[in-house]
């Protein structure tokens, strides 16, 4: 009886109207994906000489094929270090903003000190910096690291330097992600039960402690929510990588070289772009039951 009214009430919630609208939406947004995907298994001689579209309304009079996949892990293009070094920039420049940010929310949240808010609201603050205003005295900065670390006793040939290495573009994407992260888990953390925090601190619980075996496990959604956009940007970043991670091929600068001088190449660039996508797509579908959890997380306190 239960069961068919439940069944009686989502017949009665249903309306035709809002659902054929968000199909429509739906429908339209997966328009450029699904252009991706046909592509990649199309030839080369039917991606040039007709739209993707042709292979969704006449898939039997097409010639389909893996020979992009091939092209794209050949000797000629070989993506696989560009993706084995997109992994090595994004995992660590997602780890460390999680890292120390959960550090400073613990602290802005927890901790009593003379001008917290105004810390926090100069941290804050920062969010409105673009990278593109800053990139110059970024540069500026990395040259003179370099030319200080030359003076080291052993390192008087440069073998050991910054630019263009895996450390400078974690150490940039993790000061620009710093903020939105600082922001993001200090606003979960003040929704967490403080009689908890002061309960452990009676019992002599230090503050490292509390932070380990309280908050982070309890934070895990904003942790999972904040992985997701930061992993998400520097997986699909260009502008970083190839300013200070020049000597290392990333997937984006990878891809774009697989189009050619007169853009013959688009079946293999949508195969290496399907690739490229298949890894965001595992990060976020893993961790999106923490995703609006975390983010909504303190906008009603």
């Amino acid at each position: 009886m239960s069961q068919q009214t439940s069944a009686l009430q989502r017949f009665k919630n249903f309306k035709p109207g809002s659902t054929l609208v968000m199909l429509i939406v739906v429908l339209v947004w997966l328009m450029p994906t699904i252009g991706l995907l046909v592509t990649a298994f199309r030839t080369q001689s039917d991606s040039v000489h007709t739209g993707w579209w042709t292979g969704v309304l006449d898939p039997f009079h097409q010639h389909w094929t893996l020979s992009a996949f091939e092209g794209v892990f050949s000797s000629t293009w070989n993506l696989g270090p560009a993706f084995f070094a997109t992994v090595a920039i994004a995992v660590p420049a997602t780890i460390l903003p999680i890292t120390f940010a959960a550090f400073a929310a613990y602290g802005f949240t927890f901790l009593e000190f003379k001008g917290r808010e105004v810390w926090f609201s100069m941290i804050i603050g920062l969010m409105v910096v673009p990278l593109q205003a800053a990139i110059v005295a970024i540069l500026q900065m990395f040259v003179a690291l370099d030319k200080w670390l030359m003076t080291i006793p052993g390192n008087e040939y440069g073998d050991f330097h910054l630019s263009g290495e895996y450390p400078a573009g974690w150490i940039v994407h993790s000061a620009f992600a710093m903020p939105l992260a600082v922001y993001i888990l200090r606003n979960y953390m003040m929704t967490l039960p403080h009689a908890l925090i002061e309960a452990a601190r009676i019992d002599g619980a230090s503050h490292f402690q509390i932070f380990w075996r309280l908050i982070i496990p309890m934070s895990v959604p904003a942790l999972a929510s904040f992985a997701i956009f930061q992993f998400l940007w520097v997986w699909n970043d260009y502008f970083i990588a190839f300013m200070f991670v020049g000597n290392h091929t990333v997937m984006t600068y990878q891809i774009l070289s697989m189009l050619g001088q007169h853009g013959e190449g688009w079946q293999i660039v949508m195969a290496g772009c399907l690739i490229s996508v298949l890894v965001p797509l595992t990060v976020f579908f893993s961790l999106q039951r923490y995703f609006v959890r975390g983010l909504t997380a303190g906008s009603v306190k």
